[in-house]
């Protein structure tokens, strides 16, 4: 299926590893041209080689002025900005005992530079009828604990798309998001390292996702991303899409029921 990306240039922050890097994935095969944004630019440089189209951006993004230059960049080099896909942020625990400073900063980690690159891009985005897809998570719906800065961030991600979709819809502007939940990548696997039964904590947490009992693989949000983003999702704008196996919104209950 011609998904209507080729020669499409598309910005992905943190772009280089995990969710990220299959986004970039995803686009390049479809014939788009990724343009990594980030702090691991070897990384990104060696995936853009391996790909053999589009760029990397070194940019630390809590600095309004780097994420002004990134956009910069892009259009010295490509002449046109088609699409942006927010994926970069952390979940730092940054929690209500941690102080209004942290918060801060974690809201400038995880969400005023997606404010900040839309803003930049903007004309960009306008001239190309593009696209916003933002990747979120399911911490805004159900709640994570200790985790007061990166929810926070991630319900106004949300909020965002709902806003920019009605915003920009006079100018042909798509805005979607994708929130995922349990997803294996290899920082997920690495936190999972420190608990003090890995391998049975993350069996207790495939047996609570409905579809399969098994985790979400990078590759199937990327398969959602790149779809919100494309030709076929033409009339798709504001909506935050869960590719999770039914974990958020299914009744996990129904599984215990089943197995009594």
């Amino acid at each position: 299926m011609d998904l209507g990306l080729k020669d499409k240039v598309v910005v992905v922050t943190g772009g280089s590893r995990g969710i990220g890097a299959a986004c970039v994935e995803g686009f390049a095969a479809e014939g788009a041209i990724p343009v990594i944004v980030g702090r691991t630019q070897e990384e990104g440089r060696t995936l853009i080689e391996k790909l053999g189209a589009g760029r990397a951006i070194e940019a630390e993004l809590t600095s309004d002025e780097a994420c002004r230059n990134a956009i910069s960049e892009t259009l010295e080099n490509f002449g046109r900005i088609d699409g942006l896909v927010h994926n970069a942020g952390v979940n730092d625990r940054v929690s209500l005992r941690s102080g209004v400073d942290d918060f801060v900063q974690s809201l400038r980690r995880n969400i005023v530079h997606v404010y900040a690159l839309t803003h930049y891009a903007l004309d960009a985005l306008i001239e190309a009828k593009g696209f916003v897809v933002n990747v979120t998570s399911k911490v805004p719906e159900t709640g994570q604990g200790e985790t007061s800065g990166y929810a926070a961030s991630k319900g106004a991600m949300n909020a965002l798309t709902r806003e920019w979709a009605l915003d920009l819809a006079k100018f042909g502007i798509r805005v979607n998001a994708v929130a995922p939940a349990e997803v294996l990548t290899p920082m997920y696997e690495s936190w999972a390292q420190g608990k003090e039964d890995p391998v049975g904590y993350l069996a207790e947490v495939c047996e609570r996702i409905p579809l399969g009992q098994r985790m979400t693989s990078a590759e199937e949000i990327a398969n959602a991303v790149v779809f919100l983003a494309s030709e076929k999702s033409s009339h798709t704008t504001g909506q935050i899409v869960y590719p999770d196996g039914g974990y958020v919104h299914l009744d996990r209950s129904y599984l215990n029921d089943r197995k009594s």
